[in-house]
């Protein structure tokens, strides 16, 4: 019993740090999309040409599906 318990705490302990470890992103104009200058607030490294590629639409503003569909891919880190 001991040891499923230590085995609780340490699967708990790992999910916990992946929930602090993923990226947020705020939406600071509250217009409910994500301009290139709030993702490069939470991607320093973003370039143009990635923000054009997770702009599915290409209305240059990225929504939460984008975002999402763009962590799903690898295309930017959760």
């Amino acid at each position: 019993m001991k040891k499923l318990a230590l085995a609780v705490v340490a699967i708990s302990s790992v999910a916990g740090f992946q929930a602090l470890a993923e990226t947020v992103v705020t939406d600071t104009d509250g217009n409910g999309t994500y301009s290139m200058e709030e993702l490069k607030a939470a991607y320093p490294d973003l370039t143009e040409d990635v923000f054009n590629a997770v702009d599915a639409n290409a209305d240059g503003a990225v929504d939460a599906d984008e975002l999402k569909a763009a962590v799903e891919a690898g295309t930017l880190p959760a």
